[in-house]
């Protein structure tokens, strides 16, 4: 997919080789990004990029490592552009490493235009507001932390939870309502494991999502620095199939927290001032730059949403990559460790998640006119739910009005029937907001206060005792 070598400007003089940098003396006439070749002494070819130029000096980020590589012997060719990929319909259907190389047994896509991958975000000027509805087959988001498109909607897990579980479901089920035609998924693995990138792949194919899908796989035991450039890699066919074909695009990178440390690993060997954590201190500017290609163009039929998924160390959702993409993305879908331990899939604590753009995604014309009054209304029943399981645990039931017992069959109803699915259950829309009904009827009517009267009358069915 990477545009072959032909030309370029050929340096000896190595200065030095610092973990994945590589220091070029004499070098003057490169530019920020540009693509470089570098050459060893037995003939074998790496790819890099230009990060810093400066004092005659460029420093060169080599996407392969640099091991094997000496001082003397390694050469370096600057080839007068940025790394750039092959683009067209093609690429549908085809699995890549981190770096745009098939891994599929196919031959190179034969590329219709090529595209710088470092790309630039949306101009706010040429934005389109993110509406209309995607639909996940998963009732927890469908209903009440809706996806919209051109949302960037990440999802907090935590080590040991099922987000790639998760991931690959979202990956299989996703679409727009009436519109499935136009719908492709590009799913950027970042730094996993061979046994899950196998997972991933597996699943994409067996269930046929695989043709209107583009999968890119960046292991673990591939040289971390490469990890830098597989999201922006996906992120340029994304936008190639949304905004020249059309489509509307729904973009899965996972882990973000891998991405972020081979930025913390580059920042270390260029002896940079680290900030919290020892990030980068640009760390918010780069996580903001991928993030916000993400969106709707006006004058362009497609779109692309984005969901990243990054796992917080600690559970900390404080961490400094939570915390700045909470500050760049437009709500989050947070997987809670006490769900997980209740062997609740998926475990999404959804007191902690929320989709800013729902308001604008559901509702009459779009879903169905209950749809936010209802999610408000879940909502409502089970933070008091959850509040009434904590004084339960003090005073005992039997300290608890007969309306207080209603809501906490109401919670366990909510959590085992509605939030607990299969990994393999695509859930259609009027099958999670009758869901929704079932538990909410578990309650005494006067107790929907969010609903419309129109609404409870139509919908709501008390159960007989």
């Amino acid at each position: 997919m990477t545009r072959n070598p032909t030309s370029g400007i050929e340096y000896t003089k190595i200065a030095e080789i610092k973990g994945p940098i590589i220091v070029v003396d004499g070098a003057t006439t490169v530019s920020f990004d540009e693509l470089v070749e570098i050459e060893g002494v037995e003939g074998e070819k790496r790819l890099g990029r230009v990060l810093e130029v400066g004092g005659g000096k460029a420093v060169v980020q080599v996407f392969e490592g640099t091991t094997g590589l000496s001082v003397a012997g390694t050469k370096a060719r600057f080839l007068g552009k940025p790394m750039e990929i092959a683009l067209s319909n093609e690429l549908l259907g085809r699995s890549f490493d981190g770096l745009g190389r098939p891994i599929d047994g196919l031959p190179e896509p034969v590329g219709s235009d090529f595209k710088d991958v470092n790309g630039v975000p949306i101009n706010p000027e040429r934005r389109e507001y993110p509406t209309d509805f995607i639909q996940t087959g998963v009732s927890v988001i469908d209903g009440m932390l809706t996806l919209v498109r051109g949302q960037k909607l990440p999802i907090f897990s935590g080590a040991g939870m099922p987000h790639n579980m998760l991931a690959a479901q979202i990956a299989r089920q996703a679409t727009t309502l009436g519109e499935a035609e136009d719908f492709a998924v590009v799913f950027a693995a970042v730094g996993v494991q061979s046994g899950e990138a196998t997972f991933f792949r597996k699943t994409l194919e067996e269930s046929g999502a695989i043709k209107r899908s583009v999968l890119f796989l960046n292991l673990a035991d591939d040289p971390a620095i490469e990890r830098i450039i597989t999201p922006r890699v996906a992120l340029t066919v994304s936008e190639y199939l949304a905004f020249e074909l059309d489509m509307h695009v729904l973009t899965i990178i996972t882990d973000i927290t891998n991405y972020c440390e081979a930025l913390r690993e580059i920042s270390a060997a260029r002896e940079e001032v680290p900030g919290r954590k020892g990030y980068p201190g640009y760390l918010y500017t780069d996580l903001a730059a991928n993030y916000e290609r993400a969106g709707r163009i006006k004058g362009k039929k497609g779109s692309v949403t984005q969901m990243p998924i990054l796992s917080m160390p600690s559970d900390d959702i404080t961490h400094p990559i939570s915390d700045l993409t909470g500050y760049i993305t437009e709500g989050q879908i947070v997987l809670g460790r006490d769900l997980f331990r209740k062997d609740i899939y998926p475990p999404v604590g959804v007191l902690m998640s929320l989709s800013r753009l729902m308001k604008d995604g559901v509702g009459e014309g779009l879903t169905r006119a209950d749809h936010m009054d209802v999610s408000n209304q879940l909502y409502d029943a089970y933070s008091r739910a959850q509040e009434l399981r904590a004084l339960a645990e003090i005073v005992g039931k039997g300290g608890l009005t007969g309306t207080d017992l209603e809501y906490l069959k109401f919670g366990d109803i909510f959590e085992n029937k509605f939030l607990k699915q299969r990994y393999d259950e695509n859930r259609k829309l009027e099958q999670t907001l009758s869901l929704a009904w079932e538990c909410l009827s578990q309650l005494p009517e006067t107790e929907l206060t969010k609903i419309k009267s129109e609404s409870v009358k139509k919908y709501y069915t008390k159960k007989s005792e």
